[in-house]
């Protein structure tokens, strides 16, 4: 077995995450209370009873997806061999960072709620908005964003999978990518529930306010290569990782492009740790020969692994 962990992004939270982790393993425990003396509040309550839009705030929803997903990783990895590789998209490379030891959890926690406040704030007041388009090639997508900037800001913003694009920018030109989209025959093409066009130009505020943030942070070379969401390719080195976080505010993240090199590398078995299982989904449907798994709870722990189901408490 060749094994990458893999951890998802914002839009995979939901009222429940990581309670049973916490229920049932001191280690996930203590990691929310780790959190929670970063944040000043109840991470762990807010978890699990929300209310749902305290939740969804891009300021809270950040810390405590990469919290539920290191949750998660705690509990799995005693029962499984070090990874070769681990990525995470977008929100996630901060996950994959505190798994390679590259940055604290601490200063996870603190940069990552700064990133969502930051990322809220850069286009306060702007009409804008992003969308899903699938079953069109990305050189297709690409073309129509430019045609579409004829309106205003549109980019490609997260490439999925082979067949799933998203872009984003300003709502009258993503408006315009989508009547294009279905022009050219996309199966869907589907404006998005998200606050900001994350991963776009317009994210330069954020990115400038994001650099001075992490120039404070001490990272560290990853013990285990992360595969950078800009550039598809493992980050060894830390100043490059530093470097790196920067420009993915602004640029797209290349998961689909993360997948296909992870699985050249001999890539045969992906674990999604965290809320949700949109990355197995993607993975899955990508390479249809690879062993993919998530772990959210303690079932799909117990499938994961082959171990009886952990007792609550």
């Amino acid at each position: 077995m060749r094994l990458a962990y893999v951890f998802p992004g914002q839009g995979a939270q939901y009222v429940g995450m990581g309670v049973e982790m916490a229920e049932a393993y001191p280690e996930s425990r203590a990691l929310f209370e780790r959190a929670s003396q970063v944040l000043g509040l109840d991470l762990l309550e807010l978890c699990a009873r929300g209310p749902a839009d305290l939740l969804q705030q891009t300021a809270n929803t950040q810390p405590a997806l990469l919290t539920t997903s290191l949750a998660c990783l705690v509990a799995v990895r005693p029962h499984l061999p070090p990874p070769a590789y681990v990525a995470g998209l977008s929100l996630g490379e901060y996950t994959a960072l505190v798994a390679a030891g590259a940055l604290s959890f601490e200063d996870a926690v603190r940069v990552v709620r700064l990133r969502g406040i930051f990322m809220q704030e850069a286009t306060a007041g702007r009409e804008v908005a992003m969308a899903a388009i699938l079953n069109l090639d990305a050189a297709v997508v690409e073309g129509i964003c430019r045609e579409a900037g004829k309106v205003g800001v549109c980019e490609v913003a997260n490439y999925n999978s082979p067949d799933q694009v998203v872009v984003g920018g300003d709502r009258a030109a993503v408006e315009e990518a989508i009547r294009l989209a279905r022009a050219r025959g996309a199966r869907r093409a589907v404006p998005l529930a998200v606050s900001a066009p994350f991963h776009t130009s317009l994210m330069r505020p954020a990115a400038e306010r994001l650099a001075a943030v992490l120039e404070e942070i001490p990272i560290r070379d990853p013990e285990v290569p992360v595969i950078a969401n800009v550039t598809a390719q493992p980050v060894q080195r830390g100043e490059e990782v530093r470097r790196l976080l920067v420009e993915q505010v602004t640029r797209p993240v290349r998961w689909a492009q993360s997948v296909e090199w992870m699985s050249t590398q001999g890539v045969d078995t992906f674990i999604e740790c965290g809320p949700g299982r949109v990355l197995s989904g993607l993975i899955r449907r990508q390479v249809p020969g690879a062993r993919v798994l998530s772990v959210e709870d303690r079932a799909s722990l117990a499938a994961a692994v082959g171990i009886p189901e952990a007792p609550a408490g």
